[in-house]
């Protein structure tokens, strides 16, 4: 490809990645086919940021916030601060979300863990290989590395 070629596929690119800083940051944008991936983006960066703001808030299993919460309690009281309705379980969660490939990952969409057709955890991807999520009885909300390969992801639209 010669580099004639490739500027409108970097134009392209460069056009994206400002519409969604824009989007971050709270700005407006009037681009005909963006507007619905920038308003996704804008939500998945408040719900991110809405766990992040939980940090060593107790685990408890059921609970969905404010001040305790369960894996799928968090996501769903990060989602719906952020202006989106989540079901209550992880499992149902993942029914619901767009399902997309780990090369396809961004900050704000939900991590699954599963084992075999089993989803049993889920935490908001915050980027780097980490996830924000309320591990397990005894445990808070905290910023965790992946731990394993066995891991589903979706993206709330």
């Amino acid at each position: 490809m010669t580099a004639l070629n490739r500027v409108p596929s970097l134009m392209a690119r460069a056009g994206t990645a400002s519409a969604l800083t824009l989007a971050a940051v709270g700005g407006s944008i009037v681009v005909p086919g963006l507007a619905s991936d920038a308003s996704a983006a804008t939500m998945a960066t408040k719900a991110l940021k809405v766990a992040a703001s939980k940090k060593g808030a107790p685990y408890r299993w059921g609970a969905v916030g404010p001040r305790r919460f369960d894996c799928s309690g968090l996501t769903l009281y990060s989602f719906k601060k952020a202006g989106k309705k989540l079901p209550r379980t992880a499992a149902q969660q993942y029914n619901r979300t767009h399902h997309i490939s780990a090369r396809s990952r961004k900050a704000g969409d939900l991590v699954f863990f599963h084992s075999g057709s089993s989803v049993y955890h889920v935490g908001i991807y915050a980027g780097h290989g980490r996830i924000w999520h309320a591990p397990k009885t005894g445990d808070v909300v905290r910023l965790q590395k992946i731990w394993t390969r066995s891991v589903w992801y979706g993206r709330v639209s």
